[in-house]
Formats: structure tokens, sequence, C-alpha cells
């Protein structure tokens, strides 16, 4: 490729943008989808046993301890629908959750846990690969980043993962309430700029707190427009 035609595809690419254009339609529009009954119902620990295609679903991926069961619980406003733990790699199969009569969420297996064996780490992402590829319900995928830290070598590799798999999947920063302004809109920037360059990737970044509420209200409208 040469340098003009690499400058076009740079070009090409969508803006990755921090703030999306949501009014307060789809806000309220995600809060009433989200305060319907949600309750677990299935679980599954291999991809032989995954539940029937049912209602849309979106799934929730990201490193041990970024916070995907807190984040699972403020979008759901529950407590404790998906248990939350101080030890990684606690959630070891795919949770589903149904939410109302139009949405199924995923809790899945934490990557990235040193503790955990590589027998164990071959079987998850064995998995969970097959559950991406065959799993036509599959509306979203959420992929986490804890915002303290920023992307790593193992977002790097699903986020790879995704893009061959061709699920489209939506970056969003978790515990943004710890960094300062500063370090997050460092943080922010710099996983921006990577996220351009995958074509999977959703062209919005949200950023989020399970704490504080921040940016909830914005992942809700979100997901429900695919509802």
């Amino acid at each position: 490729m040469t340098r003009e035609q690499s400058q076009t595809v740079e070009n090409e690419r969508p803006e990755i943008r921090q703030t999306p254009d949501l009014d307060a339609e789809a806000i309220e529009a995600g809060r009433l989808l989200f305060a319907q009954e949600c309750g677990f119902f299935w679980a599954s620990a291999s991809a032989a046993d995954l539940p029937p295609f049912d209602l849309p679903e979106i799934a929730f991926l990201g490193r041990s301890n970024v916070g995907k069961s807190s984040l699972i619980n403020a979008l759901t406003g529950r407590n404790a629908l998906a248990r939350t733990s101080n030890t990684p790699g606690r959630t070891r199969q795919l949770n589903f959750f149904r939410l109302g009569t139009r949405l199924t969420l995923v809790d899945m297996p934490g990557y990235g846990y040193a503790k955990v064996s590589r027998t164990e780490v071959s079987a998850w992402v064995r998995m969970i690969d097959s559950y991406l590829r065959g799993r036509p319900t599959l509306q979203r995928l959420c992929l986490l980043v804890d915002a303290r830290h920023g992307l790593k070598d193992s977002d790097r590799s699903w986020m790879k993962m995704l893009d061959a798999a061709a699920v489209s999947y939506q970056l969003v920063l978790t515990k943004a309430d710890e960094p300062t302004r500063a370090e997050l809109a460092a943080t922010r920037a710099k996983v921006a700029r990577e996220a351009a360059t995958h074509v999977a990737a959703h062209p919005v970044i949200l950023e989020t707190s399970a704490r504080d509420g921040a940016g909830i209200p914005e992942l809700r409208a979100m997901l429900a427009a695919l509802a």
C-alpha cells in the first residue's frame, strides 16, 4: 500500500466519538427498558450448553475484575443481579439474564487473570470464540476497559478476534470516577486512537462508573436501540 493509499484509508475511518448524540427520548427509552424485570435464566460452561436462540443479546466481556458484574447491576438498577467479587476470575461460565421481553444480557468470563491455569484459559477462549461466531442473536458486545489502566495486550488480542469474527463491539471505560479528569482524558484519547484501527469497533466510546452512575443512562439508551 502506498503512502497516499494509506492516508486515504485513514481518512475514511469513522471518527471515534466519546459523547453520543442522544436526546431525552432515547435516554427515557433506555431507562424504561432497564427498569423492567430482569433475572438469571441460564448458565453455560461450554459451547454445547448454550440456550436456544431467543431475544437479542448484549454480551459483556473484559479483563478479570474490570467491573462487568458491577456494570450489569448498575444498568439494571439491582444490587446483586450479577454476583460481584474481589477475587478475579470468579465468573467461569456464560451467565444469561433476561431483561423483560426484549433483551438478554450475557455476563462472560473475565480474561487475563494470571492465576488461572492455561488449560482453563484455553477452554474459556474456545467457548467464547464459539459463542461469538455462532450466535445470530448477538447484537453487540460491550468490551470493558478499566479507565485507570487503558488497553492491555489481552484487550488487544480480543479486539483482533472480534474483528476477525465480524462481531460489532463497543468499548466501554469502567471505573471512570477513579482517575483524575486529565488522566481520564489521556486514557480515552489513547483508546480512541487504537479503536479507530479496528473494523468492528463501534464509533462511540463510553465512560461509565457503577459507583456514581456516570454514563449509565447513555449506555442504557444505546443498548435499548438494539432491543
